[in-house]
């Protein structure tokens, strides 16, 4: 069999190629949510089966923050890395996304993270099954159930855990909108994905001791769908006073009231963006407002017509 010459490599690759925009979208967001989890919820299983002698809290926070920051890399380009509904209904609501973008990346991230989650179920099995005693549980010191999705302290309120929820992805969208703005001090692009990472991990150091600090619905729901279905049962959706609607509702209202708390104390108070200082001023005149003044942007002559 012949090897493949590097033009047909390129040919074969450029034929891969999706022609539709929002499903090479939709495929971006499936990937990085999945990348994202299976960072996340690996660390989870190797530090609950380990009984923390392969890791502690803080190794948890640390790989989802890995994780964040290696998906960022892997779809930023794409679609800017959405990764949470959150995140996608915060654009939308500013106006930077459409809003029929909400519902098709909202389920992508969704199927990233219940697949993961299947994929560190497979991987993980054989410590799941030693640790809980082949018994899948959601209470008790041998539960397996917070390997996949966040669950609340017993002493939590139900109205403190919203708050808790609220606050945390409100941090989140206050601080990732500021690194993109030239008016500002903006973050060198190539540097976003790191920084965003370090972000998630303050957040996740700061403000998980309640309730995990899920700020991202498709990060909690995927993995409790796929416990559902895998054997933890019902239970995951009924424990604690049926708790699970807290991180997917209370996320989405803080990306949102982060954003505007965004908009009112900073977007609003930017000094607005200087004109290109080699933009010809327009004449004065009536013939030669007629005529189209000629403007070099990078070299390349471009004709602009004052009215």
């Amino acid at each position: 069999m012949d090897e493949l010459k590097p033009k047909q490599v390129k040919g074969l690759v450029k034929s891969l190629k999706v022609r539709n925009a929002l499903v090479r979208e939709c495929m971006a967001e499936f990937l990085g949510t999945f990348v994202l989890l299976l960072f996340g919820c690996s660390a989870a299983a190797q530090v609950k089966t380990s009984r923390e002698t392969k890791g502690q809290f803080l190794s948890v926070n640390m790989a989802f923050s890995v994780g964040v920051m290696s998906a960022m890399y892997l779809t930023k380009g794409i679609t800017g890395a959405h990764l949470n509904p959150a995140v996608t209904l915060s654009f939308c609501v500013l106006g930077d996304v459409p809003w029929r973008r909400l519902v098709p990346y909202s389920l992508s991230q969704l199927l990233g993270a219940y697949l993961a989650s299947g994929l560190v179920y497979l991987v993980y099995y054989d410590a799941i099954m030693d640790f809980s005693g082949g018994v899948l549980t959601v209470y008790g010191p041998n539960e397996t159930a917070s390997i996949f999705a966040t669950y609340p302290s017993e002493y939590l309120s139900l109205g403190r855990s919203f708050l808790d929820q609220i606050v945390g992805t409100a941090m989140l969208m206050l601080c990732i909108l500021s690194l993109g703005e030239t008016r500002n001090t903006p973050a060198p692009p190539e540097l976003i994905p790191p920084i965003v990472a370090v972000i998630v991990l303050g957040i996740s150091m700061s403000m998980s001791a309640n309730c995990g600090a899920a700020i991202n619905p498709a990060r909690d729901l995927g993995p409790r769908l796929f416990t559902l279905t895998a054997g933890w049962g019902t239970e995951v959706f009924t424990c604690y006073n049926y708790w699970f609607w807290v991180p997917l509702v209370a996320p989405m209202i803080g990306g949102v009231l982060g954003s505007a708390m965004y908009v009112v104390f900073i977007e609003c108070h930017l000094p607005d963006p200087e004109p290109p200082k080699d933009l010809a001023m327009p004449s004065t005149t009536t013939e030669d407002s007629k005529q189209p003044a000629t403007v070099k942007e990078n070299g390349v002559e471009l004709k602009m017509v004052h009215f």
